[in-house]
């Protein structure tokens, strides 16, 4: 009896204009629409793109700390929405890299359902951008630092960044160290040329470390002067057509054809004689691919590209990730400007 006019009000209540209307009311602007409120879901991203959690461990870490009762699915759909209230810092991010006086840039592989692709990344020392592409073709360079890129860029000897010019590149030399290693372990003169490149290496560190500690360029230019001397002169030698081994004359060669890249650090502040900035900003990346096995959709590319550009950015402004997605997600739920990471 009392089951069926309990059912009877529900049904009447359903009916009644008057009365859905008294039961309806607006969210506060601060209430998002979902059923998940921002920590909740700056939680789960953060948890996702920094500390590399799959979504069905998430789910169960959820589940222990908050009693939250949530698929895999709806992780996996709170990742995509929060990647999207990403989009203008993402592109607000790019524009300020692409206008740096001096950044690092770097590639590493990544996978779109088993495929390869590359993952590139363009680093200054407070702002982070990353970029999935097709490969590793100088074209996709371009795509990421723009065609009006008027910065230094400090990177490995890959070919895709020949397009620039000498005077707009610094080469990494810790690559440089690894190639004069192998050398030094070849025979002959190749082993000699390789051990005096090391030698003149680390006097180079040597004195680089020095200026970062008293800050004297003009100092590290009379430091650096000799060494010029003496690689300069070891280049040539092991250029000349005399020199039996072609692997370190045609190394030799290479170097010479960018002779002013490698000493652009001596006379331009902001920039260091490694790449080690951005090789250390794609080390996450690299242990999530080999963690996800990569994307499995463009969608998912443009998650990850946002998720962790807004990751290493916060890192390297010392702010915490989670408490930035609260602030966005906050502003989205309101409908007021997102805050952006430059």
């Amino acid at each position: 009896m009392i089951a069926a006019r309990v059912s009877e009000h529900r049904l009447h209540r359903l009916r009644c204009p008057a009365c859905a209307a008294e039961t309806r009311a607006a969210l506060p602007p601060e209430v998002p629409r979902g059923a998940f409120g921002p920590c909740l879901q700056a939680a789960v991203a953060t948890l996702a793109v920094r500390n590399r959690v799959s979504r069905r461990d998430t789910t169960e870490l959820l589940a222990e700390l908050f009693g939250a009762q949530i698929s895999s699915g709806s992780v996996d759909a709170i990742v995509q929405r929060t990647a999207w209230a990403l989009g203008e810092p993402y592109e607000d991010l790019l524009a300020h890299v692409r206008a740096a006086p001096a950044l690092n840039i770097d590639e590493t592989g990544w996978r779109l359902r088993g495929g390869k692709r590359t993952l590139w990344g363009a680093l200054t020392s407070r702002l982070a951008v990353f970029r999935i592409a097709p490969d590793r073709h100088r074209r996709e360079a371009q795509a990421l630092l723009g065609e009006g890129f008027a910065g230094i860029a400090c990177s490995d000897r890959w070919w895709a960044y020949d397009y620039l010019a000498v005077e707009r590149r610094q080469l990494c030399w810790a690559h440089l160290v690894r190639d004069l290693t192998a050398h030094s372990e070849g025979l002959g003169a190749q082993k000699q040329f390789g051990e005096a490149g090391l030698e003149i290496s680390k006097r180079l560190f040597a004195a680089w470390g020095e200026f970062r500690a008293d800050g004297d360029r003009a100092c590290l230019l009379e430091r650096l002067a000799p060494l010029q001397e003496e690689l300069r002169a070891l280049l040539e030698e092991a250029a000349t057509k005399a020199a039996r081994n072609r692997r370190h004359r045609t190394f030799a060669r290479h170097l010479l054809k960018g002779w002013p890249a490698l000493w652009t650090f001596a006379s331009v502040p902001g920039v260091e004689p490694t790449n080690n900035h951005a090789e250390r900003g794609l080390r996450g990346a690299v242990i999530y691919r080999k963690l996800s096995l990569g994307s499995q959709s463009e969608e998912g590319e443009r998650t990850i590209e946002r998720l962790l550009s807004a990751s290493v950015t916060c890192r390297l402004q010392r702010r915490s990730l989670f408490a930035y997605l609260v602030d966005v997600l906050t502003a989205q739920a309101r409908g007021d400007p997102v805050p952006l990471l430059s």
